[in-house]
């Protein structure tokens, strides 16, 4: 496919958002900026504008997409029903990086975008250049991230030019993301928030949004769906942690068939055309696994970096060394993981080792991201 993309940077002002709206409200599909990742985005009432989002990504089909509000107002147009504990999750977070699973109204949105199922994922941006765009649009817009499927996401225009020019219809440059990774997803079960994806909104702080009375169960069986439950405990109350549950099969997070109600949990996601693989543990363990596979690819004859927090840059031999930040401020590696994957590929990197963060926080979510990005692959310490 090739279609000739056009690009509007932020000199071109409200002309450059009024045409990117105008082809959103066209049936086509456009890339914007949000304060998590670049998403790309078309009429979520449309089955053939939600099919170019899908064919231009190379996404599976069964993997359903976010669809992003201009207000929370414009939420009852979509579900069926929002819960009182939704709404009040919705005053805490919206705008923002909270993604909330509801009952779909039927005919609100295509069934493309939903995968099929009696659910629909929703959330109001923080950015207000994608707010404006979304109300300009007239429209709600169904938007996964902005890259071609499984790769790094987007946190830079020029990340979603590198995957998607000539794939789409335009791109919206807005600068820089916040966030970094994406938005928390969430599903209210008989009074409980189940967390189906770890983002920018922490499970802490949807414990203290949602009062003592609701559990947070958080999805999935793995060492990260563990991590996320135990942010209760991270300088927290011995009551605060008992809130925050795993859960196994949780049958939340899935439909009819097992189908996923959030995107993100099912595919191999974020990942670099190199191999990655995590070390986890004491710092000086940490350290001495890294540069031993570092050294072991590099005499298989495969360039090798790292990724890492700043303290520990200057200890590494490597090909490349990447920063991403302070290992107490998880929040800046967040921002800067993607990029620093999308440099590796650039570097030209066939091995990638990389420290683990602590997962308290946003934490939890970056370590997400990096597992999925390696596949789940880790290093002996």
């Amino acid at each position: 496919m090739h279609t000739k993309t056009r690009y509007w940077t932020p000199a071109d002002g409200d002309a450059g958002l009024n045409e990117a709206a105008a082809a959103l409200a066209a049936g086509g599909v456009v890339a914007f900026p949000t304060e998590t990742v670049y998403g790309l985005g078309a009429d979520a009432r449309s089955e053939a504008a939600a099919e170019r989002i899908f064919a231009a990504k190379g996404r599976p089909s069964d993997n359903p997409l976010i669809v992003h509000l201009a207000d929370a107002a414009d939420v009852d147009a979509l579900a069926v029903e929002v819960s009182p504990l939704e709404r009040t999750l919705m005053a805490a977070f919206w705008p923002g990086p909270l993604t909330l699973v509801l009952p779909v109204r039927p005919g609100a949105v295509a069934a493309r975008v939903t995968a099929g199922l009696d659910t629909v994922a929703v959330r109001v941006p923080a950015h207000e250049t994608a707010r404006l765009l979304i109300a300009a649009a007239g429209c709600p817009v169904a938007a996964p991230s902005a890259n071609r499927s499984g790769r790094p996401s987007p946190t830079l225009a020029s990340h979603v030019r590198d995957d998607l020019d000539g794939r789409i219809d335009g791109l919206l440059d807005g600068g820089p993301t916040g966030v970094g990774v994406e938005s928390t997803v969430v599903r209210v079960l008989g009074g409980d928030v189940h967390i189906l994806r770890p983002g920018g909104v922490t499970a802490e702080q949807l414990r203290a949004a949602a009062g003592g009375a609701a559990r947070i169960v958080v999805s999935g069986t793995s060492e990260a769906a563990a991590a996320v439950a135990g942010e209760g405990h991270a300088g927290g109350s011995a009551g605060a942690a008992s809130a925050i549950e795993v859960a196994g099969a949780d049958p939340a997070a899935v439909g009819a068939a097992g189908a996923p109600r959030s995107p993100g949990v099912k595919y191999a996601h974020y990942a670099p055309q190199g191999e990655m693989a995590i070390a986890s543990g004491a710092p000086e363990a940490v350290r001495a696994a890294v540069q031993a596979a570092v050294d072991d690819a590099r005499r298989r004859g495969e360039p090798a970096g790292v990724l890492c927090c700043d303290e520990h840059a200057g200890s590494y031999s490597a090909d490349a060394v990447i920063a991403l930040g302070p290992r107490a401020a998880p929040a800046a590696a967040a921002q800067a993981l993607y990029a620093a994957l999308r440099e590796c590929d650039a570097r030209g990197l066939r091995f990638i080792a990389a420290e683990a963060f602590p997962e308290e926080g946003i934490g939890a979510a970056l370590m997400n991201r990096m597992r999925k990005a390696a596949g789940g692959r880790a290093l002996p310490v």
